[in-house]
């Protein structure tokens, strides 16, 4: 049956062609008129698609669009094929039908209706602007389903192409339209999804001082506002905000929540002095690091009464910031103690600054201090252990000239820009720096770069001796057997005085051997060692070269009771100096004093450097409670900007203008006895 209506159709538009009058599609305005013919056509394609597929109701409408473009039934069949393919999820041939049904005839009786199918397929092909333009005009024409229908189609296209303003107003106007409660509700829970997802700051501003107390929206607008006056820090307006909803709308359902962070904002200033906050990781991958700071801070605080209120981090960036959030508002602490971790510490240290709660943190990170006048270090820094080093170097041992043979890792690649930096300011000059891969384990190439083996065409007394050979010789094989001696015979051309390797002890192990090789002596600080040297090498003058490192070449005892790296590397490591930020067998009075209470109260226990720098991070702000008894957190902060000589774990301890720690580390110097602390000197004045 379907068949022959389709096919009686389409005979019946084949025995009836069209008058040219433009292509279809074309976008041309017509004069229509109505045509039995053409409305006898319109009714079968009418019944095709009531009966048959839409698909196959779109081709016979399209069919007497086609044959009858001028006349009232082919604009009909247009807005029909616009339903049909609305419905079929064909939006592209809805629009595209429907626009030139709008653009033929805006008059059509059907013309609200097609508008607004045009603008919900536009909003389905993500064209926000296009649709936008359709439903902005035409919402307030529409009633009942339709009008709600174009209503939460405007949002989103305004919340799609960006018009943040303009979405809210819609969401508001769908407010003030709302009839029955039902409806209402309907509406405010579409409000405060624009309000929290579709829309700025700014918007919600401009709408709030608008808006009437008396609107239904306003209670939720005004606590979207107090919200984003707490996380601007803005206490004074976010007061205001809080207030206001309490006293105008005591009732609303943000009431509650408005009172709780009203009560949470007084407690904003009340400080208990004598407890302090640590934020720090002590369940997840790095506990260890938090329970090792734990013992310093608890070291550092017994006998006295101040409390210790400890957060844990899980190692997660993300709980740091409500953590140290907790600790100032629920605990009141007047100062906090940590983070450890770099993101943590940088989101930390960014609330605390928000907050105006001094925070001690004990991570490396680069540019904390920087945050903020709040924010505050005790760890030791790269930049402090490269300045140690460059100020022994060249004021105790009075070199004048460095190389630097660093891996290709962030603490590597920094820590040599940092040492280069404190040579060049002190007047000395870097010569040689090579680089390695992180894992590398064979350092030839690099050593005959630093020894100026590699390069041989850049040196004249090769070029020398090669002509000479040339001149001398003239059998091939000796010729080349000649040359091969000579250039293992050549000369180091070492132009430097020390060496900076910024790896740990375990690399430092394999590179000192190397250098050793190509005949850079770094072991000859002692005047027996030297002459063995000389007779082993037949050279009155030797160019010898002092190893710096940092920290990290500071590693466990061996079998044989002295440090792995001394047993791994040998005699090349003899003479070599490191700093360290702490050294338990240190004779300064403080260390000393630290090492004893610690070996009570954890016997044979490790120490390392986090129980220091925690006992230090503790026995300071300890210090500042029970001396200068501060009772707000402005106070405090400004008694830790005055920390001066302050004898602590890891030595004299200093708060400098940057708010970092500044001490006098240890410099380690390893000698055929073991490691030995050495005693920089201090210039004159």
């Amino acid at each position: 049956m379907r068949e022959l209506l389709l096919i009686g159709c389409l005979g019946l538009l084949a025995a009836c062609p069209p008058r040219p009058v433009g292509p279809p599609g074309s976008g041309t305005k017509i004069d229509v008129k109505k045509d039995p013919t053409a409305d006898d056509a319109l009714a079968k394609a009418i019944a095709v698609a009531k009966t048959s597929s839409r698909k196959e109701g779109i081709e016979a409408l399209l069919l007497v669009r086609k044959a009858y473009p001028e006349t009232t039934a082919g604009q009909d069949a247009l807005y029909q094929v616009g339903v049909l393919a609305f419905e079929e999820g064909d939006y592209a041939l809805a629009r595209k039908s429907l626009g030139e049904l709008l653009f033929e005839n805006p008059l059509h009786p059907m013309a609200n209706d097609a508008r607004l199918k045009s603008g919900l397929a536009a909003v389905e092909q993500k064209a926000y602007r296009d649709a936008y333009q359709t439903l902005s005009t035409l919402v307030d024409r529409l009633e009942g389903e339709d009008k709600k229908l174009a209503e939460a189609a405007l949002l989103r296209a305004a919340a799609g192409s960006q018009q943040y303003g303009e979405a809210l107003k819609a969401a508001l106007k769908g407010v003030d339209n709302a009839g029955t409660p039902e409806d209402v509700k309907k509406a405010l829970t579409n409000l405060e999804d624009v309000v929290e997802t579709k829309t700025t700051f700014l918007a919600i501003a401009e709408a709030w001082n608008d808006l009437p107390k008396t609107h239904p929206g306003w209670p939720l607008i005004t606590f979207k506002m107090a919200r984003v006056y707490y996380h601007l820090r803005d206490w004074t307006r976010l007061d205001e905000a809080l207030r206001s909803l309490i006293t105008t709308a005591p009732d609303s359902s943000y009431t509650p929540e408005a009172r709780a962070l009203l009560e949470r904002l007084s407690k904003r200033t009340q400080v208990r002095p004598r407890a302090i906050g640590a934020v720090l990781p002590m369940t997840g991958r790095y506990k260890a690091f938090g329970e090792t700071t734990m013992r310093g801070l608890q070291l550092a605080l017994k006998g006295s009464d101040i409390e210790l209120i400890v957060k844990d981090t899980q190692g997660d960036p993300t709980l740091t910031s409500k953590l140290v959030e907790q600790l100032a508002f629920d605990d009141g602490v007047i100062a906090i103690v940590g983070p450890l971790l770099a993101e943590d510490a940088k989101r930390g240290a960014l609330v605390a600054e928000e907050l105006q709660v001094p925070l001690i943190t004990m991570s490396r990170a680069e540019g904390l201090t920087e945050i903020g006048p709040h924010i505050f270090r005790t760890m030791v820094t790269n930049a402090q252990q490269a300045e140690a080093l460059a100020d022994y170097a060249m004021t105790t041992l009075g070199y004048k000239t460095f190389a630097i043979l660093h891996p290709n890792t962030p603490f590597g690649v920094e820590l040599s820009n940092e040492f280069w930096d404190a040579i060049e300011k002190r007047g000395g000059q870097i010569r040689g720096i090579e680089s390695y891969d992180h894992d590398q384990k064979t350092f030839t190439e690099e050593a005959k770069r630093l020894a100026g083996r590699y390069y041989l065409e850049d040196r004249a007394d090769y070029f020398e001796k090669l002509r000479d050979i040339r001149e001398a010789v003239s059998d091939e094989f000796r010729r080349r057997k000649a040359i091969e001696k000579m250039k293992a015979g050549l000369e180091p051309v070492i132009d430097f005085e020390a060496m900076l390797i910024p790896d740990s002890w375990q690399q430092v192990s394999l590179v000192a051997p190397a250098l050793a090789v190509e005949d850079i002596i770094t072991n000859a600080c002692d005047k027996k060692d030297l002459e063995r040297i000389q007779r082993t090498t037949g050279k009155d003058k030797l160019k010898t070269v002092t190893l710096l490192g940092p920290s990290t070449w500071s590693s466990p005892k061996g079998t044989s009771g002295d440090p792995q790296l001394m047993e791994r590397g040998g005699k090349y490591v003899l003479c070599s100096v490191y700093v360290e930020a702490f050294y338990e067998t240190s004779d300064r009075p403080s260390t000393k004093a630290f090492v004893s209470a610690f070996r009570e109260a954890y016997k044979d226990a490790s120490i390392t450097l986090l129980d220091a720098v925690g006992y230090d991070s503790a026995a300071m702000l300890r210090h500042i409670i029970e001396k200068n008894a501060p009772t707000t957190r402005a106070g405090f902060r400004e008694a830790l900007q005055h920390v001066k000589d302050f004898q602590a774990a890891t030595g004299s301890l200093t708060i400098d203008d940057s708010r970092e720690a500044r001490r006098q580390l240890y410099l380690l110097n390893i000698t055929t006895k073991g490691v030995k602390e050495v005693t920089p000197k201090r210039p004159e004045g």
